[in-house]
């Protein structure tokens, strides 16, 4: 009974340990998303935080030189197995939250097969191939995080879904956005071929960091989409739960405030780096909270918002 006891100890010890680490994880890569967490209740933090640490290490397994395929799924089929199996730390509190919370794997498998692509040429030739990227690489986390914030009485996860991935998208764009620059010098032109020809702009002006009235009116007609899925996504905010609806409504107003950024930069995102500071995010948190409740229910809604691809919603 004694070597049970102590058994235990070490394995409660473990867990915290892991949990610990994904913390540690969010807090270094994503400032934004540390804060907006802090305002989620102890249980779903830490969870949501293991999440963002699993997708962290997932993102970091393809960005790594000399990743291919078989380390994609040789990590896929680490992360399938359960939290009594896990020995890497942010397996073992994704598992453990995944089991907790009863997380679906279908979008587990659907975010690594969006890291995957990266693997391959990064290319898209129009927006809905790119939109779809951005739902597998990015609205499958909101969706992975809806089951851990939970919602409001008597919404269903069909109902919020769609909102879920609008954000998802919205956030992956405003990134794809500022990271222009560092995926131009690892090879990668996200932005999608079609809205390049649009503007009179080659692949070759993306990668060689051209800055002229072509690349301004292309960063300035992507901002005008993102902002307006932000719009469609906003309203989905107040079908989650009155606990979760602060900190993804200031996840998701803190990382828009990015394409103001990009404008006050004069879209020089080539050479450098669209983002607010912690002082700057402590100023505008409560202006933000105030946006986020005064949001009111867009039910009863549609089976999608406005223009949704049927994909997105199934």
């Amino acid at each position: 009974m004694l070597f049970d006891i102590f058994s235990a100890a070490d394995e409660a010890t473990e867990f915290e340990a892991a949990y610990a680490r994904a913390d540690a994880i969010t807090r270094r890569n994503s400032q934004t998303f540390y804060l907006a967490t802090g305002l989620l209740p102890r249980a779903a933090r830490r969870a949501v935080r293991a999440l963002y640490a699993f997708c962290r290490a997932t993102d970091d397994l393809v960005d790594n030189s000399g990743a291919t395929r078989a380390d994609v799924e040789r990590w896929r089929a680490a992360a399938a197995q359960p939290a009594a199996a896990q020995r890497d730390p942010v397996l073992l509190c994704w598992a453990l939250t995944r089991e907790q919370f009863g997380v679906e794997q279908r979008y587990q498998n659907e975010l690594i097969d969006g890291v995957a692509l990266d693997l391959g040429a990064t290319r898209y030739a129009t927006w809905p191939e790119l939109e779809r990227y951005c739902y597998l690489v990015a609205s499958t986390v909101g969706l992975l995080a809806m089951p851990i914030i939970g919602l409001a009485p008597g919404v269903r996860p069909a109902e919020a879904a769609p909102y879920a991935i609008t954000l998802g998208i919205a956030l992956q764009l405003t990134n794809i956005l500022r990271d222009v620059g560092e995926d131009a010098a690892r090879g990668r032109v996200y932005l999608p071929q079609s809205d390049l020809a649009r503007f009179n702009l080659t692949e070759a002006d993306i990668l060689l960091g051209g800055h002229d009235e072509r690349f301004v009116a292309l960063m300035r007609f992507e901002i005008a989409r993102a902002r307006e899925l932000f719009v469609e996504a906003l309203p989905g905010i107040a079908l989650l739960s009155r606990a979760a609806r602060p900190a993804v409504g200031a996840a998701a107003l803190l990382y828009r405030a990015i394409l103001n950024q990009i404008e006050a930069i004069d879209y020089r995102v080539h050479t450098q780096r669209a983002s607010t500071t912690a002082s700057q995010k402590l100023l505008m948190l409560p202006a933000v909270l105030w946006q986020v409740a005064a949001l009111r229910s867009p039910r009863p809604s549609p089976a999608a918002p406005v223009g949704e691809p049927r994909w997105r919603c199934e």
